[in-house]
């Protein structure tokens, strides 16, 4: 149950974190091309072709601040599982790669296919 807890509590921290520092502050300058965008959307824009023209800007920026908060919380509670420091830190880099990996290749080809449906 406290492992739940962990999982539970640090998502919403870094939820609202993100909210505030990454989304608020990349709807912002959508439009101006002079700011960069965050690093997460030019990774779809350049990996899978998105164009942030086609599809719902602010709800990609939600979509990625939802499945980033939980791939961090996952692996924090993947890694409170174990009791000793050393293997806790090796746990979390060896699996912080591949869950990353993971989930942005589902977001980049949902939203690949979002925008070929709405051509």
């Amino acid at each position: 149950m406290e492992k739940l807890l962990i999982f539970v509590l640090s998502y919403i921290f870094i939820f609202i974190i993100y909210e505030v520092f990454i989304v608020n502050k990349a709807k912002k300058y959508k439009d101006d091309e002079s700011k960069k965008k965050p690093i997460e959307v030019r990774f779809l824009i350049n990996k899978y072709g998105i164009d942030i023209n086609k599809i719902n800007y602010n709800q990609l920026l939600q979509v990625i601040a939802l499945v980033s908060s939980f791939d961090i919380a996952l692996i924090a509670a993947v890694m409170a599982l174990f009791e000793n420091l050393v293997v806790e830190i090796i746990v979390g880099l060896v699996i912080v790669i591949p869950v990353t990996f993971i989930s942005y290749n589902y977001i980049g080809k949902k939203y690949r296919k979002k925008m070929k449906d709405n051509e």
